[in-house]
């Protein structure tokens, strides 16, 4: 893992107040030993979001989400204050910019990202699921950027 990687998620560990307030309190053994166990649970999730065909981040005005199959990491703050999924997004999976998308109706209405390789054909609505690449195209459509496009690119 790269050494920038590590320093991050060392850093977003050790700022959380709960490990602030258990450095305080002196308790700096239980601090690193929960310390150590995030930053082992964060890179797992980069590690998935890397093989997984169907993962990505999404933002929003309700916040960030780091989909990862039938795992899913969010936070109420935009990416740039949410630094597992904007590492994600650096190390190459897909992200879906929706805050500039102002058709909320339409969006309600989208399909879900399948949470593996399976769709379904038949259903219709917002209850179907599609593939990444499908969600991406419909999305796009609305106003949305894409960041790390899973898409193959098309030649004129």
């Amino acid at each position: 893992m790269e050494t920038g990687v590590l320093r991050v998620l060392r850093t977003t560990a050790a700022s959380w107040w709960r490990h602030r307030e258990l450095r305080r309190t002196g308790q700096t053994a239980l601090s690193r030993q929960l310390e150590r166990e995030t930053v082992l649970r964060d890179l797992g999730y980069l590690r998935q979001a890397a093989l997984l065909p169907n993962a990505h981040v999404i933002c929003g005005e309700g916040g960030t989400f780091l989909h990862l199959g039938w795992t899913t990491v969010s936070t109420f703050a935009p990416i740039e204050r949410f630094p597992l999924a904007a590492l994600a997004v650096a190390r190459g999976t897909p992200f879906i910019d929706i805050r500039p998308v102002t058709d909320v109706i339409a969006f309600a209405n989208l399909p879900r990202v399948a949470r593996d390789r399976s769709v379904d054909p038949d259903l219709s609505g917002a209850g179907r699921c599609v593939s990444l690449t499908t969600y991406i195209d419909t999305v796009e459509r609305l106003g949305a950027r894409i960041v790390n496009d899973p898409r193959p690119r098309q030649s004129i």
